[in-house]
């Protein structure tokens, strides 16, 4: 199959083509030709407006829900979801029915998703059962496909098994993903606690409590020498503590969802049950250290936590709503339409290269001879989320029918081609 991209300007730091516009040749899922001009015959001719051509992007902690919920998002409805957000892989949570702990459960993961554009990570339970109590057979799992290890919506409370998953881990260059949460501290905790909290008489859940986690972990990497990506942090603190651990050359990297850097614990005032989140929103102070720690480095890049809930559990009184956003749609929209200014290739780096160093996924530099796992977008366009384009099962987000700017025109990937409707 020959595909023909024209005019598209490459936003990729590891192509030599970077900030140029070109046409792309791909002939059966391999990148063959980039020149100013091409007059080739092609299966497919893809010429769209002001198009930019980046490295697939990477969400590395989806929630797919399959098997078992099936309701709230399947392997096919969340594939769809990602390849329309512009992503060409992700990595989906073990906190199904059964819980994902084992070789077939993985290879399960693994398999459904063939068909579809996007290629779908299994990530293996680092408890058995997601306990917290004995560890689950990582290196069979590791064997298996499965990309990293995390006890998911659940992290990880005991120091004891934390560090012996750590020293396990060493054995084949893993890498363990948490949600930094001390959950013993105010479990009941709503919101995030301050101001906002006590004028709205809800239990906050307080900024030391992902903090104390963070530092924890911080010190049993520099122990054990193992690796961690922390994942969906929303303190200004915890962006402290994870530079100083950089500077120290310790295996640490972390990333921030979209929402967090988007809305903070005010936007909470009017009890909107999409915005109640695991973890909590935070302090305006706490979103602008976000952004800041996005755009010096120190905050690595991008997740959308895309947790698929149904209609029933987010409409009701905000104390019962379960806790959650879908969000792999909207991600790029939210980044472009906060930070206008950063040069293209910086955005696609939060969504996509830096994601890939982290978990040792492959370099798919726009380059001849390297595979085509690509995102194709604008980053001018008007884009609208609605339930006419939504592929998830689930809508919940407080973006339904919110404009932003940039729009994802779809990806190539596996010699496939996804595009969203015009």
């Amino acid at each position: 199959m020959k595909i023909l991209l024209k005019q598209v300007t490459i936003a990729d730091v590891n192509s030599e083509f970077n900030g140029t516009t070109q046409d792309i040749l791909i002939e059966n899922g391999q990148i063959t030709t980039i020149q100013p001009q091409l007059n080739i015959d092609a299966d497919q001719i893809i010429h769209v407006t002001n198009a930019y051509v980046s490295q697939g992007w990477v969400d590395p902690f989806v929630h797919f829900c399959d098997p078992g919920f099936e309701y709230k998002e399947t392997i096919a409805s969340g594939a769809k979801a990602a390849a329309s957000g512009g992503f060409t892989r992700v990595a989906t949570l073990p906190n199904t029915k059964p819980i994902i702990q084992n070789k077939a459960q993985i290879e399960y993961i693994t398999n459904t998703s063939n068909q579809y554009a996007t290629i779908v990570h299994a990530l293996g339970a680092i408890s058995k059962n997601i306990e917290g109590k004995e560890l689950a057979e990582m290196y069979e799992m590791h064997h298996a496909g499965a990309l990293a290890f995390t006890d998911g919506l659940m992290p990880l409370q005991s120091s004891a098994l934390m560090v012996k998953a750590l020293q396990y881990m060493k054995a084949f260059n893993g890498i363990i993903i948490q949600i930094p949460e001390d959950t013993t501290i105010t479990p009941h905790g709503l919101m995030n606690e301050g101001v906002v909290s006590t004028q709205m008489g809800l239990p906050g859940k307080p900024a030391v409590s992902e903090t104390l986690m963070i530092a924890r972990d911080i010190h049993l990497v520099e122990y054990t020498g193992s690796a961690i990506h922390f994942t969906g942090i929303t303190t200004a603190a915890s962006v402290q503590l994870i530079k100083e651990a950089k500077q120290k050359g310790l295996k640490v990297s972390c990333s921030v969802t979209p929402q967090h850097l988007w809305f903070c614990d005010e936007d909470l005032k009017n009890y909107d049950t999409n915005l109640k989140l695991t973890p909590p929103l935070r302090t305006k102070s706490d979103m602008l250290a976000l952004r800041e720690g996005l755009l010096n480095g120190v905050i690595d890049g991008i997740t959308t936590h895309h947790t698929p809930v149904e209609v029933d559990k987010k409409v009701c009184e905000f104390e019962y709503a379960q806790p959650g956003m879908i969000g792999l749609q909207t991600a790029y929209s939210i980044i472009n339409s906060i930070f206008k200014d950063t040069p293209e290739h910086i955005k696609t780096n939060w969504l996509g290269n830096n994601i890939r160093n982290i978990f040792n996924l492959p370099n798919a530099a726009i380059m001849p001879g390297n595979t085509a796992e690509l995102t194709l977008y604008n980053n001018a366009e008007t884009f609208s989320f609605s339930l006419q384009n939504n592929k998830s099962k689930s809508a919940n987000t407080p973006f339904l029918n919110k404009p932003l700017t940039g729009k994802i025109y779809g990806i190539i990937n596996k010699d496939k081609v996804f595009l969203n409707e015009s």
